[in-house]
C-alpha cells in the first residue's frame, strides 16, 4: 500500500456534538503537538475524539470508504426497491469500467493527498492513537477504556473496506507517508479474521466499563460499547457466511456465525441494549415510530448523535440532521426530496402481517394475505409499520411550526398539518402524457407535489416532543438534534435468526421474527409469521429477508442484503476471466430461486401519482395562485383564487394514526376511500430512466459489481493488483488477478 501525503493533521482535536455528546465536545487544537501529549489524559482522549469524528457514520455523507449508506436517496439506496432512478450500479446506459470513462466509485482510498480525507489515512490516524496511547504513561485503566474504543474504530474502517473489495492491505503500524511505504493485499479471510479480533480486542477491554448498563455517566452515550463491537462482529460473521463470499454454502461459517452470535447475545444485552418497546406497539405501531427520535435508546447499539445548534459561534459545535427535511411536504418549507418508489409501497405487508397476494417475490412463504392490495387506496389495511413509513394524501402529519407567511398560501400550521397532495394539469396535451406532462398540487404544493411521501424516522409531533427547531426563515426543519442508529438490536437479532435459519435452528429464528413484530403487533402469535416456517429453510430465509426489507427501509441497509445474497441475478452469472470457484454451487446454484425472489435485474421502479379525474374541469387547474380584483361595497379588494380544480370541494377529515379507537379509525379510511373514488385516480409516472426515445430502461446489475474493482486509486498504487473481473490500470487494462474469493 503506498501513501502520497501533502499534509498530515497529527493531532487534530475538532469535536462533535449533541445535546448529551459531551465526550466530543473537547476543543483544544492539538495540531503539531508531539507524542508527549497521550501521556495526559486529556490529550488522549481529544485523539481518540479527533479519530470518532474522522470515523463516525454520517447522515450528511454519501456512501463510500468514509460513510455507509443512511438511506437517503443516495446512489446505493436507488439501485434498490426503496427508491426510483437508476444509482450507479444498475444503469443499464452506463456500465462501470475502472478505465477511464465510466468510472467504478472509489471506495478504496478517497483524497490521498490529504491524510484527512483518505480512508487510509484515518486507518494511520487510529493506528497512531492506538500506538500513542498504548505507548503513553497513562494507568492501564485509563489505557484499556480509551484502546477499547479505537480498536472498534479501526474494525469499522477495514468493515467498510472490505465489504466492497474484498481482501485488502492490513495496516497496524504508523508507516510513514512516503512511496516506499507498501503493504500487499491480504486474503478476504485474514481481513475478516482481524476484523474480529480487532473486535475481540474492544469488547474485552471495555467489559469493566460498559457491560453493567452502558457506559456509567449519562454524557458518555454515544461512546461505542463491548455492545457496540460484538454486534459489529456479528454483521462481519454473518457477511463472511453469505452467498456473496460463501459460493459452496461451507456450513462451517455458519456455524461460527451462529455459535458466536449466540454466545455474544447475552453480552450485548449486558451493555443496556434491547428491543425498545416489544410487546408494546401504541397506536398503530405509535411506540416503534417514536424510538427513532429518542435520547438514551437501547434499540441504538451503534448511535451517532446531532444537535440543534445553528452554524457560527464556536467551530465544529453544530451538527444538524438533514432527514426532517429531507422527507416533509414543500409547503412544510421542506425539500421532499425522498420519495418511495411504487414498488416498495406495493411489497409491504398487509394488515395480517402476510405479503400481498400480488406481491411478486418471496413465494416461498407459506400464504399471502387474506387482504387484497388495492391499488387506488394504497393505504388500505397494511401493517402498521407502513403507515410510520410512508404519508399519503388525507393523513395527518404534525410538526411544531408556522410556514405560513404573506408569500405563500400555505393553509396549515404545523399543529393541524394534512397530507394533501393530488395534482392536476394545465392542458390536455400535457394530462395525456405522462412522460413530460408537467402537474401541480394543491395547498401550495404546486410544481412540487408528491404522490407519497417517505414518513420513516419522522419526528412527528402526534409521538413526542420534537427534536428540531423550527425555523420559517432558514432551512425549517434543517435544525434537527435527531439520532442516527447505524446498529440496531433488530438487527443484532435479526443477524443470529439469519444464521439460526441456515444451521437448522429456523424455530429459533421464528420465535425472533415474532418478537420484532411484537413492536408493531398486539398480538405476536397472530402477527403473519407461519409457525411452518420452522423446519422449511428456505421459507424461513425468506421471511427474514423480507422482515429486513420492511423492518430496516430507509436505513441504508438494503443495498447490502441484495448484494450479500446476490439478488439482482441469483448469483447465476459471474464475470469474465473468473474461476470455477466463482460459481454458486449452494442454495440450488440460484438464490433467487431458493428464495422464490423475483430478481432485480429486468425490473424497473415507477413513481406513484393521484391526479383529479377528469370529470372534474377536465382534470384541469391553474399552474399557481391568481390575484383577482373585486369591488365591494364600493371598495376594491383583492382576492386570491386557489388553482385546484377540487377548491370548493369539502375533503373528508384527515385520517389520525394516533386514534385509538379501531371503529373512528375504519371510519376516516372509509370516509377517505370515498373522497379518492369520487375525485382523484391513479396514474404512476416513469420513475426509472427511459431512452431518447421514451421506452422503458430495465434495472442492469453486472455480476463483477458483487465485488467492486479498484478505480482512481491504482494510478497512485503500482502495487496493488486489481480484482478479478476488472481492468488493471497498472497492467495496461489486462484483466485483475486477485481472487477476492480465495482463502
Amino acid at each position: 500500500m503506498k501513501f502520497k501525503y501533502l499534509s498530515l493533521a497529527v493531532l487534530s482535536a475538532a469535536a462533535l456534538s449533541s445535546c448529551s455528546d459531551e465526550f466530543l465536545q473537547e476543543k483544544k487544537n492539538y495540531e503539531q503537538t508531539d507524542v508527549n501529549a497521550y501521556n495526559s489524559y486529556a490529550g488522549s482522549l481529544g485523539r481518540l475524539a479527533d479519530c470518532y469524528m474522522l470515523t463516525l457514520p454520517d447522515v450528511n455523507g454519501n456512501p463510500g470508504w468514509q460513510y455507509p449508506s443512511t438511506g437517503k436517496n443516495d446512489d446505493l439506496s436507488k439501485c434498490t426497491e426503496e427508491y426510483c432512478g437508476f444509482g450507479v450500479f444498475v444503469n443499464p446506459e452506463k456500465e462501470l469500467s475502472a478505465l477511464s470513462g465510466n468510472r467504478v466509485p472509489d471506495y478504496f482510498q478517497g483524497d490521498a493527498s490529504n491524510i484527512r480525507n483518505s480512508a487510509w489515512g484515518r486507518i494511520r490516524n487510529i493506528n497512531d492513537c492506538i500506538a500513542g496511547i498504548s505507548n503513553s504513561t497513562l494507568s492501564q485503566e485509563q489505557k484499556n477504556e480509551l484502546l477499547g474504543q479505537a480498536y472498534f474504530l479501526r474494525a469499522w474502517c477495514y468493515y467498510m473496506l472490505v465489504k466492497w473489495y474484498g481482501g485488502v492491505p492490513i495496516i497496524t503500524e504508523v508507516l510513514p507517508p512516503v512511496e516506499s511505504s507498501i503493504t500487499p493485499r491480504s486474503t478476504t479471510k485474514q481481513c475478516i479474521e482481524f476484523i474480529c479480533a480487532d473486535l475481540d480486542r474492544s469488547a474485552e477491554l471495555l467489559t469493566p466499563y460498559t457491560t453493567h448498563g452502558g457506559w456509567e455517566k449519562a454524557s458518555d452515550y454515544g461512546r461505542v460499547t463491548t455492545g457496540t463491537a460484538l454486534a459489529l462482529k456479528g454483521r462481519v460473521k454473518l457477511l463472511w457466511a453469505s452467498p456473496i463470499f460463501n459460493r459452496a454454502n461451507d456450513p462451517e461459517r455458519w456455524k461460527d456465525a451462529y455459535e458466536t452470535m449466540k454466545a455474544d447475545l447475552p453480552i450485548i444485552e449486558s451493555c443496556g441494549y434491547r428491543l425498545q418497546y416489544e410487546n408494546n406497539p401504541g397506536n398503530n405501531a405509535a411506540n416503534w415510530a417514536k424510538m427513532f427520535n429518542e435520547d438514551s435508546n437501547p434499540e441504538g447499539v451503534f448511535t451517532i448523535l446531532y444537535n440543534n445548534r445553528p452554524s457560527g459561534g464556536i467551530p465544529d459545535q453544530h451538527r444538524n440532521n438533514p432527514w426532517e427535511r429531507g422527507i416533509r411536504p414543500s409547503n412544510t418549507l421542506a425539500s421532499a426530496s425522498y420519495t418511495p418508489s411504487a414498488e416498495i409501497v406495493a411489497l409491504f405487508p398487509m394488515a395480517d402481517g402476510r405479503r400481498p397476494a400480488s406481491y411478486r417475490s418471496y413465494t416461498t412463504l407459506p400464504a399471502s394475505s387474506e387482504y387484497d392490495y388495492v391499488r387506488d387506496h394504497p393505504y388500505m389495511n397494511r401493517d402498521p409499520r407502513f403507515y410510520r413509513t410512508f404519508a399519503f394524501t388525507g393523513v395527518r402529519w404534525a410538526y411544531e411550526g408556522n410556514p405560513k407567511n404573506d408569500d405563500n398560501n400555505i393553509p396549515y400550521t404545523g399543529d393541524n398539518y394534512e397530507v394533501w397532495s393530488y395534482v392536476w394539469y394545465l392542458t390536455n396535451e400535457a394530462r395525456e402524457n405522462i412522460v413530460d406532462g408537467k402537474t401541480y398540487g394543491t395547498d401550495d404544493l404546486l410544481d412540487k407535489a408528491k404522490g407519497m411521501y417517505i414518513r420513516k424516522r419522522s419526528d412527528d409531533k402526534d409521538l413526542a416532543a420534537p427534536r428540531y427547531t423550527f425555523d420559517a426563515n432558514q432551512n425549517g426543519f434543517g435544525l434537527s438534534a435527531a439520532p442516527y442508529m447505524e446498529i440496531r438490536f433488530a438487527e443484532v437479532l435479526l443477524n443470529l435468526a439469519e444464521a439460526a435459519c441456515q444451521t437448522g435452528h429456523s424455530s429459533e429464528a421464528v420465535d425472533i421474527l415474532k418478537r420484532i413484530r411484537s413492536r408493531v403487533y398486539k398480538d405476536k402469535e397472530n402477527c403473519g409469521i407461519d409457525a411452518s416456517l420452522s423446519g422449511n429453510d428456505a421459507a424461513c430465509m425468506a421471511a427474514i429477508l423480507y422482515e429486513r426489507q420492511i423492518e430496516f427501509a430507509y436505513e441504508g441497509k438494503r443495498f447490502d442484503d441484495l448484494r450479500r445474497w446476490m439478488l439482482f441475478d441469483g448469483g447465476v452469472n459471474v464475470p469474465a476471466g473468473a474461476p470455477s470457484t466463482w460459481a454458486l454451487t449452494g442454495w440450488g446454484g440460484n438464490t433467487c430461486s431458493y428464495l422464490g425472489f423475483a430478481p432485480l435485474n429486468g425490473t424497473r421502479r415507477e413513481r406513484i401519482e393521484f391526479r383529479v379525474k377528469a370529470n372534474f374541469n377536465g382534470g384541469l387547474g391553474k399552474e399557481k395562485w391568481e390575484i383577482k380584483e373585486e369591488t365591494v361595497d364600493g371598495v376594491k379588494v383583492k382576492k386570491r383564487i386557489n388553482p385546484d380544480p377540487l377548491a370548493d370541494v369539502k375533503r373528508p377529515a384527515a385520517v389520525k394514526l394516533q386514534e385509538g379507537n379501531a371503529n373512528k379509525l375504519q371510519q376516516s379510511f372509509d370516509k377517505l376511500n370515498e373522497f379518492y373514488d369520487t375525485y382523484l385516480e391513479r396514474n404512476d409516472r416513469p420513475g426509472d430512466g427511459l431512452t431518447s426515445a421514451h421506452t422503458n430502461l430495465y434495472i442492469k446489475f453486472l455480476p463483477k459489481y458483487y465485488i467492486i474493482g479498484f478505480g482512481a486509486s491504482m494510478e497512485k498504487n503500482s502495487a496493488l493488483p486489481q480484482n478479478i473481473g476488472w481492468e488493471d490500470l497498472n497492467n495496461g487494462g489486462a484483466p485483475g488477478t486477485f481472487d477476492p474469493l480465495a482463502e
